[in-house]
């Protein structure tokens, strides 16, 4: 694969660039021993593209994951403790719902890394909450988001996100003070 398009948000290329070259050296080099040819193997159900072979997500992200996990790359889990003070006399929670936790791909020396290859709220979750989330919680210090480009995008199921709408959205939503820096690179075939 190739990195296609990069989108620097709260100085997320130059503070990456500054404080980790080599981890940033290292995700370059993840990006591109992906062969994503390997990963086109899901044969569409949809009415729009019926038949079709698309690249799957699910090996995309289980062909970085292997990626990352050589290069000594690990993920970060954290518990997630719900509060009950919140609910109504009238509610009772199940005991037995726990186990909650939110899970940031892969870390290494303080640097998050997330890899999106799936539908599009979960890309502005990652880039706009869970990075600061897990820099609040004194897991990451920065971060790197991996997306498709639109074309890439294109040749996957309906609903995937993609870079420029990720890109698009960031720059109109602006950025606020408890945003971390966080450098967006597309990613295609």
């Amino acid at each position: 694969m190739i990195i296609a398009g990069e989108y620097s948000f709260n100085n997320g290329r130059e503070e990456v660039s500054k404080k980790y070259p080599d981890l940033l050296k290292e995700i370059k080099d993840v990006i591109e021993s992906v062969d994503a040819s390997l990963c086109r193997t899901k044969k569409s159900l949809e009415k729009t593209m019926p038949g079709q072979v698309l690249y799957s997500p699910r090996e995309l992200n289980k062909t970085f994951k292997e990626n990352f996990y050589a290069r000594n790359w690990g993920s970060v889990r954290v518990p997630c403790e719900y509060s009950t003070e919140f609910y109504t006399n009238e509610y009772s929670p199940d005991p037995l719902n726990q186990g909650a936790f939110r899970e940031m791909d892969f870390v290494k020396e303080r640097l998050g890394v997330e890899v999106h290859f799936g539908k599009y709220a979960f890309m502005v979750y990652s880039g706009c909450a869970k990075m600061t989330i897990f820099h609040k919680l004194d897991k990451i210090d920065l971060g790197v988001e991996i997306v498709p480009l639109k074309d890439f995008a294109n040749e996957m199921s309906t609903g995937v996100s993609y870079f420029e709408q990720f890109v698009w959205d960031l720059q109109h939503r602006g950025v606020a003070d408890i945003d971390i820096p966080v450098l967006i690179l597309g990613v295609d075939k």
